[in-house]
């Protein structure tokens, strides 16, 4: 009894508040959450016999172990003052042998400048969605999609603003290791939870659904490149497009203003039908894909894959070097005709404008990671600051790409419709350029999907089964879901504009607007501040949520 009475705090911490977080201070080693052991510099073990501890340090174990067992350790009323915790130079853990070991703390060489927390920012952000931005300004028009991205990256800025800012905003429980998964548990409970999980996981899925989809288009294109050169076999008499040496296709020239019709492969680019039959984008290639990734799908660790997420960043480098270069020699073809279209031009202001609102939303969300990223910033006072800084370089990354193929889209002869979902397609498949380009990104995305597939395993089975790993069939089902719906699209809807816009509106929804707005809010209602004009503001924010993604239905 009296061993089980020296582990009990002599204070309840209900005493102190009406609920506390069902994580401790035990995961971090922040020198404030932990229960520290001071040694005297002379005492620490090094390479020589090791020395006891010395009385100082002992009396200051003593006191420390006394603030302990007077409340729990989520409790910041009764927590040690800071005279009582010693430096984190200083902090050391005690065996009960009574020798001590230097623990490296984590504020220092773990984080990082404000530099690499912005371009960590840029690089999370800089996915899928920047080959779809010149198809959805297209959409909503060139001077209407441009205003659109500037009001939804600002919009998406202030959200995610919120999501870094909420769990600071929860009294008397240690935030320190939550997420806002924790903080929709916190106001919402198991629903919040839960609710923000599905939504996660559309996310994740829906990057994967399109991962797969540009996969099969880059490897058919890449076979194709291969097999017309070792053939030598010229393909620009049976594609619509224009002539010499930057050539621009418009692979489906019959496709209607509202860019919905799947793409299907030509079947007409080399005369050899074994060819074509056995080498579909549609048919077969996405097939090919199971042999390789399903393996990597189901191994227990994905920490191989994630050496190679530096492609990420030297892709989209040569994405904006191929714009630019392109842009050059193909120069601008721009006319304005504010509300009625031509036969070679699209107006300044569309109707389909909420396709491009869609995808924005996915390609500006970073709101379900964006406090993990932001923790290992050494400088915790110029987070928002740099958050803001890495939404300003992402919005002028997509807009200088979005702007400049659509600018340079050489109209005449072709018409600004043919832009497609993938302006990468727009390129013939013997385009030297293009061809290296595809060539990263596969590669890239091989790479990436092993990685997604992992977060969308480590949550699911997380919350389901309490283990990551509950059995090999366990992931393989998951896994051939995932997979079969990836499959599915790349063979009857491979379009990834809509794809793209879909799961952003649906995500964006749950983590984007509603969950952020209503947490800001109770927070205010809580702390005694919540004025009308807040309120208002933050229910239009929900409102805008629920348009964005029931317009996506009416496109």
């Amino acid at each position: 009894m009296m061993m089980e009475d020296d582990g009990r705090p002599l204070l309840n911490s209900e005493q102190t508040a009406e609920s506390f977080s069902h994580r401790g201070s035990t995961d971090s080693l922040d020198f404030r959450n932990k229960r520290p052991f001071h040694v005297e510099p002379r005492n620490i073990v090094d390479d020589d016999p090791q020395e006891r501890v010395s009385a100082e340090a002992a009396i200051l174990n003593s006191r420390v172990h006394y603030y302990s067992r007077l409340t729990g350790s989520s409790d910041r009323l009764l927590s040690p003052p800071n005279h009582v915790i010693p430096a984190p130079e200083e902090i050391y853990i005690y065996s009960p042998l009574g020798t001590a070991f230097k623990v490296k703390s984590s504020d220092s060489s773990s984080k990082n400048p404000s530099i690499i927390t912005i371009f960590a920012i840029w690089n999370t952000m800089m996915g899928t969605s920047i080959l779809s931005i010149p198809w959805g300004i297209k959409q909503a028009g060139f001077t209407f999609g441009i205003l659109i991205l500037i009001f939804i990256g600002l919009l998406m800025l202030y959200c995610c603003y919120i999501v870094l800012k909420s769990p600071k905003a929860i009294p008397y429980v240690d935030t320190s290791e939550w997420e806002f998964p924790d903080v929709c548990r916190y106001y919402f409970g198991k629903f919040g939870q839960w609710s923000s999980l599905v939504f996660s996981m559309v996310s994740l899925i829906g990057a994967m659904v399109v991962y797969w989809v540009l996969m099969s288009n880059f490897l058919y294109n890449t076979g194709q490149f291969i097999y017309n050169y070792a053939h030598d076999v010229n393909v620009s008499d049976s594609e619509f497009g224009t002539n010499g040496s930057d050539r621009v296709i418009c692979p489906y020239p019959n496709t209607d203003p509202g860019g919905n019709l799947s793409s299907v492969s030509l079947g007409n680019e080399t005369s050899d039908e074994s060819f074509q039959r056995w080498w579909s984008k549609t048919n077969t290639i996405p097939l090919y894909l199971i042999v390789l990734l399903l393996p990597l799908l189901c191994l227990r660790s994905a920490a191989f894959f994630a050496r190679f997420t530096f492609l990420g960043t030297v892709s989209v480098i040569y994405l904006i070097t191929l714009v630019t270069i392109k842009a050059v020699r193909l120069g601008f073809h721009l006319e304005f005709h504010w509300f009625d279209s031509t036969q070679l031009y699209v107006p300044e202001f569309r109707l389909l404008a909420p396709q491009l609102t869609g995808v924005l939303t996915l390609a500006f969300f970073i709101h379900n990671c964006i406090i993990t990223l932001m923790k290992n910033n050494k400088n915790q006072e110029n987070n928002v600051r740099d958050l803001s800084v890495a939404y300003l370089l992402v919005g002028v990354t997509y807009l200088y790409v979005g702007v400049l193929i659509f600018a340079a889209f050489p109209s005449p002869p072709l018409s600004k419709d043919c832009i497609e979902p993938n302006f990468l397609d727009n390129f013939p498949s013997d385009d030297v350029m293009v061809f290296v380009a595809r060539s990263f990104l596969l590669f890239q995305m091989i790479t990436v999907y092993p990685l997604l597939g992992y977060l969308v395993r480590v949550q699911m089975m997380g919350q389901i089964f309490g283990n990551h790993y509950p059995s090999f069939f366990h992931v393989l089902a998951l896994n051939v879901l995932i997979v079969g719906s990836g499959v599915l699209m790349a063979k009857f809807y491979p379009n990834i504009g809509s794809i793209i816009r879909f799961s952003g509106a649906t995500c964006g929804l749950a983590l984007v607007f509603v969950f952020p707005s209503l947490v800001h809010m109770i927070s205010l209602r809580r702390q005694g501040a919540l004025r009308w004009p807040s309120a208002i503001f933050h229910s239009f924010l929900i409102i805008l949520g629920v348009a964005n993604l029931l317009a996506q239905f009416f496109m």
